[in-house]
């Protein structure tokens, strides 16, 4: 499955798995979310992804008993991957998002919260930026109990 194989244990692994150019663009995307995240968000590993996500000890009763995931960060066969959560499920946010990339005249290749790249330059920085700051943990915590109330309960 090559280098999305969800082998990595650490983010170290996961960065020395890439070819050179790619752990590059990969340091560059690990050092922006870093300095970006909101206090809290704790980085760790799972399946493969980069993540940052609320401890269980903040948040132990999530869906499926693991860290609820605020961003996360993989490389794919064909590219980076960047989740951004407080974008997804969020129309005011979105719109703003998609706006930003529009203006900066760069296109957007974005599933629900995946943004999709291969190259730095492609991403519009002050978007992704914001996006990324723009949740506080316990506010994030807010919203996902909200979101909980109307979904089923349970699995």
């Amino acid at each position: 499955m090559g280098m999305f194989d969800g082998k990595s244990k650490t983010v170290v692994q996961f960065l020395d798995a890439l070819p050179a150019d790619r752990r590059e663009v990969a340091s560059e995307v690990l050092a922006l979310v870093r300095k970006n995240i909101p206090k809290g968000y704790e980085e760790s590993m799972a399946l493969g992804f980069v993540t940052w996500s609320v401890p269980l000890t903040v948040l132990p009763d999530t869906y499926n008993g693991q860290a609820l995931w605020y961003v996360a960060f993989a490389a794919t066969r064909a590219g980076f991957s960047l989740y951004l959560m407080s974008v997804y499920g969020h129309k005011e946010q979105e719109d703003e998002f998609k706006a930003e990339y529009k203006k900066a005249g760069k296109k957007l290749d974005m599933g629900k919260a995946c943004l999709r790249f291969k190259k730095m330059d492609e991403l519009v920085l002050p978007a992704v930026k914001h996006a990324i700051k723009s949740v506080p943990m316990k506010k994030y915590i807010e919203m996902y109990r909200a979101v909980r109330k109307t979904t089923a309960k349970g699995k």
